[in-house]
């Protein structure tokens, strides 16, 4: 089973993307900013996340700079 996280701001965006990913059977993670994916990524398993670029708290750019400093994930 493949993680996938998810991540905007935006819940109604968060929520549409898992209606159409949770039939497929992948098992899904949601945060609501930057900082959060960050947290989530630390302590499990993601395949692939799933970025906004503009949100609180820490945007998507600099949240895919801070994972590449130690994750290739796509």
């Amino acid at each position: 089973m493949y993680h996938v996280l998810i991540c905007d701001d935006q819940a109604d965006i968060v929520n549409a993307l898992k209606i159409y990913l949770a039939p497929e059977g992948y098992r899904l993670f949601e945060a609501f900013n930057g900082q959060q994916v960050l947290e989530i990524l630390q302590r499990e398993t993601i395949h692939l996340v799933l970025l906004d670029v503009m949100m609180p708290v820490m945007d998507g750019i600099t949240a895919t700079a801070k994972i590449r400093e130690f994750s290739n994930i796509p």
